[in-house]
């Protein structure tokens, strides 16, 4: 049987007993093996209810197994913001709550006595049955206890070193959590010992692209990707009642956690005001989506909403969230976690295993679905030396990002190790995890040593889970003790970097990756003036280079130039986690405001710290004032400027810029900056540290030489340089010390249980499923699952289908599915309008990703997007090939379907490059898309593909869309097998023109599994049919 049907499917045709139960068993993707299979079975009879934990039920069985459900160190519910029912007895934290713990359930789960008891009260005869099946776990030799230093046990867990295999010594510590997790889960239905023996054997077995099963500890979300995702299990729950089967079936079975953190925008700025006011705008814009999600918390089981205004996810997840060793009834596991944010990444930096997915995939894992990975390889990246002093923490990771982008790591763990780790703070190696979608890879992982230990205990976790964490990763050999001889790990590649060479930097001005060393920036904006319009260009005449406009900002004289700076920003989950560069960035403040220099009014200033504690220890400093003297007042605590919620410029700015067609500049310590992204008219975004922010919104153009050109002139008239404002690396370090204090990171987050006076507000209906409003323009049903049956609709090729869209190389998903404004002239714009939404009120693409209508019509609606059908004109139109028209894309894709016509996509490489979002792959399902055919894909936004059934293709290497000589004009037939089962993952695919052309290309469903939801029309209808069967 293929590997695809022995873990993920079944088989239709036996009808013992047994067969059902494994059936059964593999729809609801529960963690265990048949026994779990019979309690929920009969438990779901009796409740109507399956079970969200496992772990319990080992214990009541008396058998030694484990779960990766980890539940019961996970916050409990609150008023404010509730984690699903059924409540633990055991908490992550010592927290106050405002209300009693609600049960909606009669059974118990945690306790392994009442649900004994339970289990024989409902049949002895089904408590008989699950004894004859108390086989051993197929590594049950292995299962130790954990001693206590005191006497006692931390608990159980399962022993690597135990196996006494040497090729485990050797592993990469990334790759020992999944080996961890393999063992642990292993059933030998859903996770195989010869599972087990791909990742043991990983030096031989990674590059053969072999295939795993991967069962996170937890799901992380932000209300962006949140909203859909809740949308889809809402009607899921629709889809699985209306095929005549259980709509509780629908509920996450590992814990989730949702971050509010993406809604907030910087309307108000430069005020004391700024967070209550923002905060205001934002319950009102958002007011439904709000209530959508407090009734997810409650309808569904296992899911922790955490409101507005608490921070931004990553930090939470850092700070907070993190668990690093998972306690679940007493057997000890490491954390993992996937989220549909790419830069849940973040958390590697903790020595958590942690990775951005597409939102389908992560409500399959909500689901219990197994994630079906690639095995991947691994690039050791040795770290020596150390910083020089004036270097912070965001030249490093834009250094790493440009080394590592070079290196090519796409599909691939990073592990950093070497002497230089011992230089660098968690908080800088949470930085350097944090850009790991930047770089190209999976995970950008830093293994657990004493800093780690030492950050924990900082952030608030107790003396005596900081012990277990340590006792357990040393038990283990996944700890990593400098004190101690190393032993040589196996990589697939090597790299390494000595620290000292690191030099001050800024990347820009349309990626990431495009490192500009500081003393370089001023010759490299005059190339990118001259340069040709790319990513490297904005084609300005010389004659017009030197041009000054002046306007008239308040009634006061103001001017500006190409590459003034209209934008500057501290915010984003990649700095604002940071204490070194937040109070950086306080320094230099605080030192321009005693040298008499002042941020000019009209550039727009804000600062959006990740967390709560941030706002504690600018404070404890005594360098907030100096900020706000700046312009930088707190304006909220989200992600704000650096996924597009920059909020209005001044008209009078708007229009200078605009009217003049002047290249403007955004200067953010973000980790993104694509065009388009951060703000419509800033056509130059900068990535810089939060005190190069500063310094570069005190100078006011990024069309300067910090070393040899003032920035300004001081209050006794003398000009002022970039090294009479920049602190030293000791006096960050004086203040550090004396400002960050374990007591903050404990005060915010118990406050972070009670919510805030706007959410608290919030009422919602108490029904599992949603009441949905056909009006709504925020939550609408999608049309997913309309007419869905229970017989998979099979594999289906493409037959002379147009092209709708003929890209380049890096088509982000910023170009796919924007997340910024909505323009005025837009479809969706038109379709709000249509529909009473005034323009004022037409908030966020982003924020409107519960409403499948509004988003179908933003799919390709970029203003900055380069259709190459177009012959160079820059926006989101397309050409209506059978007529020639000029089309917006949402038009010509409506055309196109009406007429029953497929379409596909034609780009280059790195296409859906950026941030993880599902509506990049939804959003052309909807539109008629059929296929893609790319040089190369980003890793999610091809999973994503997949995912909703659109056919993702390569071209050969060294081909490509220019040297094929296709135009886009072309009709386009992709032959793919009729039936599934004869299809591989990469097999060669032809694709023939009607112009007579015909070439090969590899067809990018890379696992069985893959294929399988291909057979089914997308993972989710994949999920349903297995969960609707009886």
């Amino acid at each position: 049987m293929h590997t695809h049907f022995r873990i993920y499917t079944f088989t239709h045709t036996h009808t013992t007993h047994s067969s059902k139960i494994r059936y059964f068993y593999c729809c609801l993707g529960f963690l265990t093996a048949k026994f779990i299979f019979l309690i929920g079975m009969y438990l779901s009879t009796y409740y109507a209810s399956p079970s969200t934990s496992s772990s319990s039920i080992f214990r009541a069985c008396r058998l030694r197994f484990s779960s990766t459900a980890a539940h019961s160190l996970t916050p409990p519910p609150s008023r404010a913001f509730a984690r699903c029912k059924p409540p633990s007895t055991a908490t992550f934290r010592s927290l106050s709550f405002s209300s009693p713990l609600r049960c909606s359930r009669r059974v118990e789960w945690r306790s392994p006595v009442s649900l004994r008891a339970q289990i024989s009260a409902a049949s002895p005869a089904l408590e008989r049955k699950i004894a004859t099946m108390a086989s051993e776990h197929p590594f049950d030799g292995i299962l130790f206890g954990l001693p206590k230093p005191g006497g006692g046990e931390f608990g159980k867990f399962y022993s690597l070193p135990a196996l006494n295999d040497p090729r485990i010594d050797k592993l990469p510590y990334s790759i020992k959590i999944l080996l961890e997790s393999a063992i642990r889960n292993c059933d030998n239905f859903q996770v195989t010992k010869e599972d087990v023996e791909k990742i043991i054997d990983w030096e031989k077995s990674a590059p053969k692209q072999v295939e795993i099963p991967f069962k996170p500890a937890r799901v992380l979300l932000q209300d962006f990707t949140g909203v859909p995702a809740v949308v889809d299990l809402a009607s899921m729950r629709e889809a699985i009642k209306d095929l005549g089967s259980n709509p509780d079936k629908i509920n996450p079975l590992v814990p989730v956690d949702l971050v509010i953190d993406h809604s907030v925008q910087v309307d108000v700025a430069r005020s004391e005001n700024a967070v209550q006011a923002n905060m205001d705008f934002e319950f009102k814009r958002n007011k439904e989506r709000f209530a959508f999600l407090k009734w997810g918390s409650t309808a569904f089981r296992n899911m922790l909403v955490v409101p507005p205004g608490s921070g931004i996810v990553h930090q939470v997840n850092l700070e907070y969230l993190g668990r690093v060793v998972f306690n679940t009834d007493g057997i000890l596991y490491p954390d993992s976690v996937v989220g549909t944010d790419s830069h849940t990444t973040m958390i590697d930096g903790l020595g958590v295993a942690g990775w951005g997915v597409g939102g389908i995939e992560a409500e399959a894992t909500m689901l219990g679905q197994p994630m079906s990975m690639v095995l991947p390889g691994v690039v050791g990246f040795k770290l020596s030396g150390k910083l020089r002093d004036g270097v912070t923490a965001t030249d490093l990771v834009l250094t790493v990002t440009q080394i590592l982008r070079k290196h090519g790591v796409v599909g691939k763990f990073v592990e950093f190790y070497g002497e230089g780790m011992g230089q660098l703070s968690l908080a800088d190696r949470a930085t350097i995890a944090n850009m790991s979608p930047e770089y190209g890879a999976t995970m950008g992982f830093f293994p657990v040593d004493h800093i780690t230990l030492e950050y924990l205990k900082l952030t608030g976790r107790s003396d005596d889970k900081v012990a277990m964490i340590e006792a357990y990763l040393r038990a283990n050999k996944m700890f990593i003790d400098y004190n101690e001889p190393q032993q040589e790990r196996v990589y697939s590649s090597y790299l390494d970097l000595d620290l000292s060479d690191v030099e001050p930097c800024i990347s820009g001005p349309k990626r990431p990756h495009d490192r500009v060393p500081l003393k370089d920036m001023k010759s490299d904006w005059h190339s990118c003036l001259d340069n040709k319009v790319g990513f490297k260009g904005f084609a300005v005449p010389k004659e017009q280079q030197e041009k000054v406009v002046k306007f008239s900002f308040h009634g006061q004289p103001a001017e500006l130039r190409h590459g003034s700076v209209v934008i500057a920003a501290i915010t984003s989950c990649t700095n604002t986690s940071n204490p070194s560069v937040m109070l950086g960035a306080g320094l230099v403040a605080k030192k321009a405001c005693e040298l008499g220099l002042e941020v000019k009014p009209w550039v727009k200033t804000s600062l959006a710290p990740g967390s709560g504690v941030v706002t504690k220890y600018l404070l404890q400093s005594g360098l907030q004032k100096y900020l706000n003297q700046q312009g930088f007042n707190i304006v909220g605590y989200g992600c704000t400027t650096c996924i597009g919620n920059s909020g209005d410029l001044d008209e009078s700015v708007s229009t200078a810029i605009t009217d003049n067609d002047l290249v403007a500049a955004a200067v953010l310590s973000g980790n993104r900056n694509f065009e388009g992204r951060v703000h419509p008219l800033t056509r130059a975004n900068y990535l810089a540290s939060p005190p190069l922010v500063m310094a570069y919104a005190l100078a006011g153009t990024v069309d300067i030489d910090f070393e040899k050109e003032p920035i300004g002139t001081g209050k006794d008239g003398k000009s002022v340089y970039f090294r009479d404002i920049w602190p030293s690396s000791e006096e960050i370090a004086q203040v550090v010390q004396s400002s960050v204090l374990p007591e903050m990171f404990k005060s915010t987050y118990e406050a972070i249980t009670k919510g805030n006076e706007f959410w608290n507000q919030i009422s919602v209906p108490s029904s599992s499923l949603y009441g949905w409003d056909p009006n709504s323009t925020y939550i609408h049903k999608p049309p997913y699952f309309s007419g869905m049956t229970m017989d998979p609709p099979g594999a289906r090729g493409v037959k002379d289908a147009y092209c709708l869209l003929l890209f380049g190389d890096s088509i982000t998903t910023d170009h796919i599915s924007p997340a910024g404004s909505i323009h005025k002239d837009s479809p969706a714009a038109k379709f709000l309008m249509e529909r009473g939404v005034d323009r004022k009120d037409f908030n966020s693409y982003g924020s409107r990703r519960g409403n499948d209508e509004v988003m179908a019509r933003g799919t390709f609606a970029n203003i900055r997007i380069v259709n190459k059908l177009l012959n160079g004109e820059v926006g989101p139109k397309t050409i209506h090939i059978p007529t020639g028209e000029k089309l917006s894309v949402y038009d010509a894709a409506m055309r196109y379907k009406s007429d029953r016509q497929d379409t596909i996509v034609i780009a280059g490489a790195e296409y859906g490059s950026g941030s993880s979002r599902d509506w990049a792959a939804k959003g052309p399902m909807l539109q008629g898309i059929k296929a893609v055919i790319a040089k190369s894909y980003e890793r999610i936004h091809r999973s994503n593909l997949v995912g909703m059934g659109i056919v993702p293709l390569c071209f050969k290497p060294g081909e490509d869309a220019e040297t094929l000589g296709l135009t886009g004009h072309e009709r386009y037939t992709i032959d793919l097998p009729t039936k599934v089962s004869d299809i591989r993952p990469g097999q060669d695919i032809t694709v023939t023109t009607d112009a007579g052309k015909s070439f090969t290309c590899t067809l990018r469903f890379d696992t069985e599994v893959e294929l399988a939801y291909f057979d089914h029309g997308g993972i989710l209808q994949y999920v349903i049919r297995n969960l609707s069967k009886p």
